[in-house]
């Protein structure tokens, strides 16, 4: 009497290989079993997805996936990831998501023409990773009533007026119009989110916190990470920084998260361009110390930037009156409380390696020039 069992597919004899061990042999030893097998590539592509898959109920979203990606691997693995992420047709999970998906597909992301030895090398080396990443905390869809999401058009005209003065201020080369472009920027920001605040008030809208992630990269992300905190702070959020996996997540209500987003990533492009231009003024003074200068210029940037948005956000609390303030303190409540629910653990970290006095004052004079203003006191 005989039985049979069976047959293994080449993707799993493949996958047995390489996934689970770290050289180049058992690596080399997968991608020739695949690259053999035409037939192969149809069940190849299915369990990417189902990884793709994996990933989300972990706790990842598109874009950081796609960020990590970047990080750890190259260009053909961001471009393989992403035809897996928008093959893999998962309905979106709120706004946020759509949207990354949306960038995704506005990328045309293809799969790269080249061998099939090079292609299943660098597919097994993207599956290797999407295998091993950790859970990490998940995001919320936010929750918002239909008569308050029935502002949207008026919420995306706000939004991108304060998008084009934020990259005006970007391109311009004179600090004063930067400031007052990112000043006025600012104050659309705070206008909007106060708005928001008292319409959800006003109609008892069931809106509540949520939370999103933005990228931290190396290098000098220790300065980068107390620079998205304190825009977090003077926008009424909470910023959790993971080192490890190169991401903040900031806590707080949509239109102040909007605002998070956007005014760190005009300040932190403010602050490379001031410190590119602080350095070449330092080199042509016959200083070579490039990386110090560098850490001790963010490092300042950030914790003046820092300072001041505090002063603002103290002065906003003091000049605030009627139904907006107790509006505001509940949104506090409120946000801590998830933050606490995402974080129930959390140590804080301190900048170090600033050494350099002269990128040091750089970075404060440019935080300066970098001026945002407050919100202005309700009529």
């Amino acid at each position: 009497m005989s039985s049979s069992t069976p047959k293994t597919s080449t993707v799993e004899r493949a996958f047995e290989a390489a996934l689970y061990a770290d050289t180049d042999a058992a690596l080399d030893t997968g991608a020739s079993l695949l690259a053999a097998d035409p037939a192969s590539d149809a069940e190849l592509a299915r369990r990417g997805e189902e990884f793709v898959a994996g990933a989300w109920r972990r706790g990842w979203q598109p874009a950081d996936v796609v960020r990590i990606v970047r990080r750890e691997l190259d260009d053909v693995h961001i471009q393989l990831v992403s035809v897996l992420i928008l093959g893999e047709n998962r309905k979106p999970q709120g706004p946020r998501w759509a949207a990354q998906l949306e960038e995704l597909e506005a990328a045309a992301p293809q799969a790269p023409r080249t061998d099939r030895f090079s292609y299943a090398t660098a597919v097994l080396e993207l599956y290797r990773l999407l295998l091993r990443l950790p859970s990490i905390e998940p995001l919320d869809a936010p929750r918002q009533d239909a008569s308050h999401a029935s502002h949207a058009p008026q919420d995306t005209r706000m939004l991108t007026r304060i998008r084009a003065l934020l990259a005006k201020a970007e391109a311009t080369g004179f600090p004063e119009e930067a400031e007052a472009l990112s000043a006025k920027a600012q104050e659309l920001m705070a206008r909007h989110s106060i708005d928001e605040a008292l319409l959800a008030a006003r109609t008892h809208a069931k809106d509540a916190p949520g939370a999103c992630r933005i990228g931290v990269e190396p290098p000098y992300e220790t300065a980068k990470a107390v620079l998205l905190d304190a825009v977090a702070g003077a926008n009424r959020c909470r910023a959790v920084w993971n080192e490890a996996l190169y991401f903040s997540t900031v806590v707080g209500f949509e239109p102040d998260l909007e605002a998070v987003e956007l005014l760190y990533t005009s300040l932190l492009v403010q602050a490379t361009a001031a410190m590119t231009k602080a350095e070449a003024a330092q080199r042509a003074g016959g200083r070579k110390r490039t990386k110090t200068f560098r850490q001790s210029f963010l490092a300042a940037y950030a914790h003046r930037i820092g300072d001041r948005l505090a002063s603002v956000a103290e002065g906003q609390v003091t000049a605030t009156e009627g139904e907006l303030l107790p509006v505001l303190a509940a949104r506090d409540v409120a946000v801590a409380d998830h933050m606490d629910r995402m974080f129930p653990e959390t140590v804080t970290t301190r900048l170090r390696g600033v050494t350099d006095a002269a990128g040091w004052q750089e970075g404060a004079a440019a935080a300066d020039r970098a001026q945002v203003k407050g919100r202005r006191p309700i009529p």
